[in-house]
């Protein structure tokens, strides 16, 4: 697992309890801090008993110039996976995607007309994907910089043939089917009751500390809420699917993960 800060990560518990699932014994998952100028002599370094990475902030982006990106890290300018094959090209992967959508679906929720997404970063990219996946036509993203998102956006609306409205940050939160907020720990709080009116269902990709002010508004509104051990966990099997070839159960990798955050859950 690579990024900076790193120390928090949950990843190797998953990871670890996976390899014990599947009776790979000699495999190991570790931590390393890096940053995003470092990655590429981190890269270069590696010997053949490397079979792939995890890649967290700050590396999503400049991974994709380390490797060959699928077509779903093309599209969400992002990767958080890089898998090794003996002398080829480092394949890049996005996991979030596919890691949201299942998340969402493990909710009961598969079918949407609107989201509201909370932020315009790199998770933010791969939400705006995963909602179009599930049939979303319009997507209202609130951000900071109102101006610099509709930039960035444009491009993968037209891309996804859905329509992007950017506002501005504030007490007004969007009204949608779905509210997902990529933000860091604390941003959504001055607006946790308006952001937990605006949509029955609630994702915080957080997942440490929790639950958050806007689950907590969310749970006390009635609605469904779903974390970001649910997104880690959910885009941790397809790292694992990329890495081993094998499928681990979703419940493995939830019950490390809970038992890594001394029994939260959700």
């Amino acid at each position: 697992m690579l990024g900076s800060p790193i120390e928090h990560s949950l990843s190797p518990a998953l990871h670890r309890a996976a390899y014990r699932h599947l009776g790979l014994a000699d495999w190991e998952y570790q931590r390393h801090e890096v940053d995003a100028d470092q990655l590429g002599g981190f890269v270069a370094g590696l010997d053949d008993s490397w079979r792939g990475l995890s890649l967290t902030m700050p590396l999503k982006v400049v991974a994709l110039e380390l490797g060959e990106p699928d077509e779903l890290a093309v599209l969400a300018e992002a990767g958080n996976t890089m898998i090794f094959e003996a002398g080829t090209t480092p394949r890049v992967y996005n996991t979030d995607v596919g890691g949201l959508v299942s998340a969402f679906a493990a909710a009961g929720v598969d079918k949407v007309d609107s989201a509201t997404v909370l932020g315009s970063g790199a998770t933010a990219r791969s939400s705006v994907i995963s909602v179009a996946q599930m049939g979303a036509g319009v997507v209202r993203l609130m951000a900071r910089r109102p101006e610099h998102a509709r930039d960035v956006f444009a491009g993968l609306a037209d891309r996804l043939e859905i329509a992007v409205e950017v506002v501005g940050w504030g007490p007004r939160v969007p009204e949608s089917d779905v509210l997902i907020s990529t933000v860091t720990k604390g941003a959504t709080d001055p607006v946790a009751e308006q952001a937990a009116a605006a949509a029955p269902v609630i994702f915080d990709v957080i997942y440490d500390p929790w639950p958050t002010a806007l689950a907590v508004a969310a749970g006390a509104a009635g609605r469904t809420v779903i974390n970001g051990l649910d997104l880690l966990v959910h885009q941790a099997v397809g790292q694992l699917e990329l890495m081993t070839g094998r499928t681990v159960p979703y419940a493995v990798l939830l019950d490390a993960g809970r038992a890594a955050l001394g029994g939260v859950k959700g």
